[in-house]
């Protein structure tokens, strides 16, 4: 293997370590620290910066990477602040530093390579310096959308708009994948950025979760009511306070007075408190119940992680599902 594919598969190995830890934090404690993602941008970095030199960038392209790296940490360690600088943070003047030298690089990048021809760019024929800078600073795009989708609360999660937006950073584009299956890459003319077309394949991997649910529920013979066993679990009442869920089964008091344990379809569009919540239990302890309904809060990131493997495989879904549907 040459210099450019050890950094292909030690992206790869990046990639699935650690998304897959991310996964399993997020999973286990439903947070992901900030450190996480400092401590793991570094190897992403590294690669990246790597794989500009061996082919062949100038300064101003890693200045240009540098200016990407600069707007992502932005969600993890916050804005420098001109204001704190002048007051002698000396955080806060290394950071706007970074931030000016990286500009700097952008807008020398945009000097040189702005009068591209675009159809050029797409099809792989401009030349190697213009196409190494765009497909640089184009990473940029997908940090900018998770960004804002995660500030307008369209990606609920902090740790999955941060995955997401380290994901880019490890596979900048389509040429850091080593696809096994890549006849539709090869010849679709456009591809999702590799961030953004393993976010599509998570909601994918994602369908199937009713399958998965609908099978356990009848191997554990929990069939009871029917409307539930695609989403939901039963539980036992002790665990579910030390759980991830949303509690489905309360107490109603029927027309005759009589109090029954109902089980609603759908999660409660507020999440109780836990005083809340253990006042449930508490008076569904003392109707009797042992057992109750309850549908598990999935974190992103449990879906990211197992998507890896189709955009290691077949690459983005765009491209893969186009050509079957006759498009």
């Amino acid at each position: 293997m040459d210099g450019q594919e050890y950094v292909t598969w030690a992206r790869v190995l990046t990639l699935i370590s650690g998304l897959g830890w991310a996964a399993w934090l997020d999973h286990k404690y439903r947070r992901v620290p900030n450190q996480f993602w400092i401590t793991w941008a570094g190897p992403a970095i590294f690669l990246w910066t790597l794989d500009i030199f061996l082919q062949g960038g100038e300064w101003y392209v890693l200045a240009s990477a540098s200016a990407v790296v600069a707007y992502a940490s932005m969600s993890v360690i916050g804005r420098a602040s001109l204001k704190d600088a002048t007051r002698g943070s000396r955080l806060d003047q290394i950071v706007l530093l970074w931030y000016t030298l990286s500009l700097i690089g952008v807008g020398y990048g945009a000097y040189l390579h702005a009068q591209v021809d675009l159809l050029a760019l797409m099809t792989g024929s401009a030349a190697p310096a213009e196409t190494l800078w765009w497909t640089t600073i184009a990473t940029a795009l997908p940090i900018l959308l998770f960004d804002m989708g995660w500030r307008v609360r369209l990606i609920h999660g902090g740790a999955d708009a941060k995955a997401l937006m380290w994901v880019t950073l490890v596979i900048p584009s389509w040429n850091a994948v080593p696809i096994l299956y890549s006849s539709s890459m090869d010849s679709a003319t456009v591809a999702l950025p590799p961030a953004l077309a393993l976010m599509i394949w998570g909601g994918f991997v994602f369908l199937a979760l009713p399958f998965i649910m609908i099978i356990r529920n009848l191997i554990a013979g929990n069939t009871t009511p029917l409307r539930l066993i695609w989403h939901a679990e039963m539980m036992p009442l002790a665990r579910v306070a030390d759980e991830h869920v949303w509690l489905l089964s309360e107490l109603m008091e029927m027309p005759s007075g009589e109090t029954v344990v109902h089980h609603r379809t759908r999660a409660p569009s507020r999440t109780p408190s836990a005083e809340e919540l253990a006042q449930q239990l508490s008076k569904l302890a003392e109707h009797g119940a042992e057992r109750v309904w309850v549908t598990r809060k999935y974190p992103l990131l449990v879906f990211l992680w197992p998507a890896t493997a189709l955009i290691l495989l077949i690459g983005g879904p765009m491209a893969f599902l186009m050509p079957l549907l006759g498009i």
